[in-house]
């Protein structure tokens, strides 16, 4: 059984949670509340730990 396809399914599982919990979250940050915003930024929630203020938000949003 080849390893790939494992992989790429646990990350695109792992991305999907992260995506979810982002949605979820998305009232915690300080970014204007409009679904288009939600949607793109839970769909994008990886490159916002790039930068200080992106993981910061982002970290609000994972919170429980």
């Amino acid at each position: 059984m080849p390893v790939f396809p494992i992989v790429g399914f646990i990350l695109l599982l792992t991305y999907g949670g992260g995506a979810w919990k982002f949605w979820g979250g998305f009232r915690k940050t300080f970014w204007t509340q409009s679904f288009s915003n939600r949607l793109l930024f839970s769909l994008l929630w990886p490159a916002w730990t790039i930068n200080k203020a992106g993981r910061r938000n982002l970290g609000k949003a994972l919170k429980d």
